[in-house]
């Protein structure tokens, strides 16, 4: 079966495995990629973080079972790291691993990171304007972070119907990318979307029935926090001195406030959970967006799935 998997698939065929967090993608990637001679470029934008490993779920040497993973444990917390980061070094990796003869697999839930791939977007590499990113910084604290919010809405309207309203990180990549261009950054991925991929997507999403879903983030939550969450936390405050992204982090955000006494553990506790939820209903509103997308059903389990993604790329 492997050698046949591999012989029918094109040299330029990628498999792409997205969803919801807690939806089941790195069981099902693993034993994927052990029938197909696969291997795994991660897509997702908090797992590409050292240190970071309770909060953002990140898949351990166990788990992995002997399959190598692209695109995980590559930057510190307290440096930045772009769309177009991701995009050059996770197309490298998808080159590197076709070259060594094993079949691609890009598995996450961030969405940006995948449609940067399948679409081909070219987001800009822009200068860091420090002076304006603080001026916004000054603003969020001043007047609050709904305000900005509206001020991106009334620049790119299409961009900020796609984020949360707390989402400060890209809310202001909204705001600094028209200050820098004169354009929104929908224009500017619409120019960029006019060359075809670089590869054959074959795009496939897994979820679970939604009040299932559900009760696996409210499990994962609890388990994050048995495994240390806030210790981990503490320790990356401990190591790093300034973060520009990784603390903005579903997860690590509320621990940092329960830590700085602005909310009682059980209010952190919730607010993880609730914003967790929020978060795998943006997630699924994301990859509904993407047309050549193939759903899988986590309820049917991973053969049934496996046999589905196999017959699709035969």
């Amino acid at each position: 079966m492997e050698g046949k998997v591999e012989e029918t698939m094109s040299k330029k065929d990628v498999i792409v495995i997205g969803g919801p967090t807690a939806s089941g993608k790195t069981g099902l990637s693993i034993e994927l990629a052990k029938r197909i001679n696969g291997q795994i470029v991660s897509a997702d934008s908090m797992q590409i973080y050292k240190d970071m490993d309770i909060g953002t779920a990140k898949v351990t040497k166990e788990e992995m079972q002997g399959i190598k993973h692209y695109m995980i444990d590559i930057v510190s917390p307290d440096k930045r790291y772009s769309v177009a980061d991701f995009k050059a070094d996770a197309e490298d990796a998808i080159e590197e691993i076709i070259k060594n003869g094993h079949v691609p697999i890009v598995v996450g839930g961030t969405g940006l990171y995948v449609n940067s791939l399948i679409y081909n977007i070219n987001y800009p590499q822009l200068e860091f304007d420090k002076k304006y990113r603080e001026y916004l910084e000054e603003q969020v604290k001043k007047e609050g972070l709904d305000k900005l919010y509206e001020q991106a809405k009334k620049i790119d309207e299409e961009a900020i119907s796609k984020i949360s309203p707390n989402d400060q990180k890209r809310i202001l990549r909204i705001l600094e990318i028209y200050n820098q261009t004169g354009k929104t950054k929908t224009e500017l991925e619409k120019i960029s979307r006019e060359q075809p991929p670089k590869y054959n997507y074959k795009v496939f999403g897994i979820n679970y029935e939604r009040s299932k879903l559900y009760d696996r983030i409210n499990l994962r939550v609890d388990k994050m926090l048995d495994q240390g969450l806030i210790q981990e936390v503490k320790n990356i405050k401990e190591k790093y001195n300034e973060f520009h992204t990784a603390m903005q982090g579903l997860g690590y955000k509320e621990v940092v406030q329960y830590l700085e006494s602005r909310c009682t553990y059980e209010e952190m506790v919730e607010k993880i959970k609730q914003e967790s939820r929020r978060y795998a209903k943006r997630q699924i509103t994301w990859f509904k967006a993407i047309k050549e997308l193939i759903w899988l059903k986590a309820e049917d389990g991973i053969e049934k799935n496996i046999e589905i993604i196999l017959e699709e790329i035969n």
